[in-house]
């Protein structure tokens, strides 16, 4: 007997829908008589059948089964795995739609969550790839028999979808994938990203130098008992002469956290050069370093150009400095940068990158955050933060509030925290109006937008 409209709707049931949004995963957004679907794969705009899977509170989740009408934007994924892998969630859709849709969204977050509205410019690409751009890789392993899997999660899980291959990965990583898994394969080792058998292998790590070539691979391991390791470095060596090092870290806690603390190098050297804004940089194992070379240049060269076209910036704070990458370029234009960072290894490795390019006019301290912005504060005139996603800190926020620099950047990898922090920093009677908003995307074919707000203080009086 065929279901009547107004029954309730059951695990199972076929329905058709016509897609409204994504959610922030990129999954499809749609409503049925009252009840909000999700449904991964399901476009805006498209009309497809879906299986009602299960029920949370008012919404159901189903599954994609047919598109009757597509979407406008629709393509062909350009990775055969890009349904199952968690890796990406928007190759199906082209990327002029990908990026008219993060900016839509961008806006729409700073107005529900801040209050803010304002029209924001197209994320920078400038042509760009949007295909083989990420300069680095941490792919999980797990051996079962004698079968290795290499590959991301499936959405949802900690189920390996094996890979070969991945578009997305600049092509002189991608094109190490095959062998190093043969030889991984080969070797016996136990592996187990998650721990939960065998001590041995978690992830494999590779990182490119895009503008030099030199390639760094890394056994992500929860033990250095692995026979014969050093010398299938010394042969991967020999095979790829791009391989600058091939490392062993350490990483035998059953978390979250990829990378542990311990680094040995097993051949070669622990790390490769790059050339960012016509300066060299060291990155090592463990080194954090945008994903995307080429844009993450892009926006430090429209800061960098803001803050000297700002004219009375003569002494900035890079706080959340890293490894340099914002502050040694603004160092060798001519401004005067103290960069701050809890990380010390981080502060050692900017201190050793501002000596291997000559740059005098740049200093680096190791600590908390907000307790340094308090002392360097009132010395000087800018401020550039680019926090994790979590975003400012309340006591970090309140120590800008005490002492407004005259200039304020913020480049933030959430447009939600990014919007609740702006809140307070525009808030009627606050200091900072914003001067200029430019949006880059780091990472196409996913969900993440970056962000970078330029402001400039109004208010001399505040009062926080």
């Amino acid at each position: 007997m065929a279901q009547s409209l107004s029954d309730p709707p059951v695990a199972g049931q076929i329905i058709t829908v016509l897609g409204t949004d994504l959610n922030h995963k990129g999954f499809g957004l749609t409503r049925w008589q009252g009840w909000v679907v999700i449904v991964p794969q399901l476009l805006p705009g498209e009309e497809a059948q879906v299986q009602l899977l299960q029920r949370k509170k008012s919404q159901w989740f189903a599954r994609h089964l047919k598109t009757l009408v597509a979407a406008p934007g629709a393509r062909k994924p350009p990775c055969i795995l890009a349904k199952d892998c968690g890796g990406c969630s928007l190759q199906h859709l082209e990327v002029s739609v990908q990026s008219e849709w993060k900016r839509t969204r961008l806006e729409q977050t700073l107005k529900r969550i801040g209050g803010i509205d304002i029209q924001s410019p197209a994320p920078l690409n400038n042509g760009l790839e949007d295909l083989g751009y990420r300069n680095r890789a941490l792919i999980p392993l797990h051996r079962k028999e004698d079968q290795l899997r290499l590959g991301y999660y499936r959405r949802g899980s900690h189920r390996i979808v094996n890979l070969n291959r991945c578009p997305v990965l600049d092509p002189r990583i991608d094109a190490l994938i095959k062998p190093l898994k043969q030889d991984l394969e080969a070797s016996g080792w136990p592996a187990d990203a998650d721990l939960h058998g065998e001590l041995g292998l978690r992830h494999l790590g590779l990182r490119v130098g895009v503008r030099t070539g030199e390639l760094l691979i890394t056994l992500v391991s929860a033990t250095s008992r692995l026979n014969g390791v050093k010398e299938l470095a010394v042969e991967w060596m020999k095979r790829w002469p791009a391989v600058t090092g091939v490392t062993l870290n350490l990483q035998p806690r059953r978390s979250n956290t990829v990378l542990g603390a311990i680094t040995h190098t097993l051949a070669g050297r622990d790390g490769i050069s790059e050339r960012f804004c016509d300066l060299q940089l060291l990155l090592g194992t463990t080194t954090f370093f945008q994903i995307n070379t080429e844009r993450a240049e892009q926006i430090v060269i429209v800061l960098r150009d803001w803050l000297l076209k700002r004219g009375d910036c003569k002494r900035l704070i890079d706080a959340y400095c890293g490894i340099g990458t914002i502050s040694l370029p603004v160092a060798a234009a001519g401004i005067v940068v103290v960069g701050l960072e809890i990380n010390p290894a981080s502060v050692q490795q900017a201190r050793q990158n501002a000596a291997l390019n000559g740059i005098t006019d740049a200093s680096f301290e190791a600590g908390d955050v907000a307790l340094l912005l308090s002392d360097y504060l009132p010395s000087h005139d800018a401020l550039v933060v680019d926090p994790p996603r979590k975003g400012l800190t309340p006591d970090v926020l309140d120590a800008i509030l005490n002492c407004p620099p005259k200039s304020l950047a913020y480049l933030s990898c959430d447009s939600a925290t990014l919007a609740r922090d702006l809140k307070r920093l525009i808030s009627e009677g606050g200091p900072y109006a914003i001067d200029r908003i430019q949006p880059v995307d780091f990472f196409p074919q996913t969900t993440h937008l970056e962000c970078l707000v330029l402001m400039k203080r109004i208010n001399y009086e505040v009062q926080p």
